[in-house]
């Protein structure tokens, strides 16, 4: 019996130990999983908007992330991104790309006279600059021909990410290149830091720096001007305004809502690409018809976004016109015909929509109304007050 007794007990006594031992192991395993997950960077979601599309141009293999949008922030301003130190020789991707101006150079830039940049130099861009809103939605092609897409086969030309690194090394741009880039940003203190945040290495690369810049333009969303506020039920709009909203989504008004949406898209852009009456002769090696080999895209370039319109001059992809007066003149009375004409260009036959003054006055009052003024001052788009080697 009482050897039986010692052994019911030395069981127990094992099995209590054999529990604790688990316990622990069960705790450490825990606490390994808690670090990991703790040391990732942390998810960052996009709401959508009211009325606007839910699917976004996010690339599976750049997810937004908290700390990714951080430092594409700091490396969107930081002119050391250009692969130089000196004061007199740094660029930006903000250089050119101003908040307070949707982020274009604005037509009234110091520097860029009249809204048409050039690189650090002098060499002018081939085209315009287009404004950085709401490309999150934009899944048909970045630049006025649509050169950068996601299904490009040249996997050096897909996305937003791309865009960065052909800025650095584009004589019209940065003129500079990649491994310089990286260098400079590498051995600024802070740098590496971040991108082991955002990216789990303290390895910088343009690669990563593309990502996370991209990642900082996604989060350029404009949506509360006051056409917004009024599909919202919160302002109510103008008799004029209202007006030219009729004119500007109609056909036998000012036909504009085929390209630039307006009509159930809160973008104000289809991101397509037409030719619409500008021009009887094609010379221009950076239309559309570059990209696809389609002669019925002579001429053609993309409906830019109608946001913030007002402050995105000169317009059209060569800065033809120099005001919002200009663009509306021209699509009343002064199309040309060509054999390329987009079929959209209704009004062709007479030359434009042919509208009166007062519905020229009209249109424009609701084209303004999708002025966003938030979107221009919002601090998670601005600058940052210190960079990481000041902190």
């Amino acid at each position: 019996m009482m050897i039986i007794m010692k052994l019911r007990i030395w069981i127990v006594a094992f099995l209590l130990v054999l529990s604790a031992m688990i316990f622990i192991l069960v705790a450490c395993k825990k606490d390994e999983e808690t670090e990991w997950v703790s040391s990732g960077p942390t998810p960052y979601t996009i709401d959508i908007p009211f009325g606007f599309p839910t699917i976004l141009n996010i690339p599976e293999d750049n997810p937004m992330t908290v700390e990714g949008i951080e430092l594409g922030r700091y490396l969107f301003y930081d002119g050391r991104v250009s692969g130089r130190t000196h004061p007199d020789s740094l660029m930006s991707c903000a250089t050119c790309h101003i908040q307070e101006n949707s982020f274009e150079c604005g037509i009234d830039h110091p520097v860029y006279q009249g809204g048409f940049t050039h690189g650090i130099t002098g060499i002018p861009t081939p085209h315009v600059m287009l404004p950085m809103i709401n490309l999150v939605w934009n899944h048909s092609g970045y630049l006025w021909n649509g050169m950068i897409y996601p299904e490009n086969p040249d996997h050096r030309f897909r996305n937003i990410e791309d865009l960065v690194w052909m800025g650095i090394v584009a004589p019209h741009e940065m003129n500079s290149d990649t491994n310089k880039a990286k260098e400079v940003i590498q051995n600024t203190p802070g740098y590496p830091e971040l991108f082991k945040k955002a990216f789990g290495s303290e390895n910088v690369t343009v690669k990563n720096m593309g990502k996370a810049i991209a990642q900082f333009i996604r989060t350029f969303i404009s949506v509360n001007s006051k056409f917004d506020r009024y599909m919202r039920g919160e302002e109510q709009l103008t008799a004029s305004e209202l007006s030219g909203y009729v004119l500007f989504t109609t056909e036998e008004g000012a036909d504009c809502f085929h390209c630039h949406g307006g009509y159930g898209n809160p973008l104000f852009s289809t991101h397509l690409y037409y030719n619409n009456g500008k021009d009887t002769v094609f010379n221009d090696p950076r239309d559309r018809y570059a990209i696809t080999g389609d002669p019925n895209d002579k001429g053609c370039y993309k409906a830019t976004t109608l946001r913030n319109i007002e402050l995105t001059g000169p317009y059209m992809h060569d800065g033809r016109f120099a005001t919002l007066a200009d663009v509306i003149e021209f699509y009343s009375h002064n199309l040309v015909w060509s054999p390329y004409i987009d079929p959209l260009m209704h009004h062709i036959g007479n030359n434009g929509v042919q509208l009166t003054p007062s519905e020229k006055a009209d249109l424009t009052a609701f084209i303004k109304t999708l002025h966003d003024d938030e979107f221009m001052i919002n601090p998670d788009f601005s600058k940052p007050d210190k960079f990481p080697d000041e902190q």
